[in-house]
């Protein structure tokens, strides 16, 4: 399967490149150095339920109350 990977050589230059996913080195089209395949991001969710993560519990109060008036808007109230 192919899909865009970030490729980085010994001298910095980072590029996105459409690679097979086994593919673990590939020579840098910006000076045709070995450039190894980085790691991707990992992608994370705070729950904003519980109440550990107070930012996220404010963000998705204000985004809830936001909706709600939305749709009392919509619906004529």
């Amino acid at each position: 399967m192919r899909i865009i990977n970030d490729f980085k050589c010994a001298d910095g230059h980072v590029n996105e490149l459409y690679r097979d996913s086994s593919l673990q080195s590939t020579d840098c089209p910006d000076c045709a150095l070995q450039a190894v395949r980085l790691m991707p991001a990992v992608r994370t969710h705070l729950d904003p339920i519980s109440g550990d993560f107070p930012g996220a519990t404010m963000k998705w109060a204000r985004s809830r109350e936001a909706q709600i008036k939305r749709e009392r808007k919509d619906s004529g109230d």
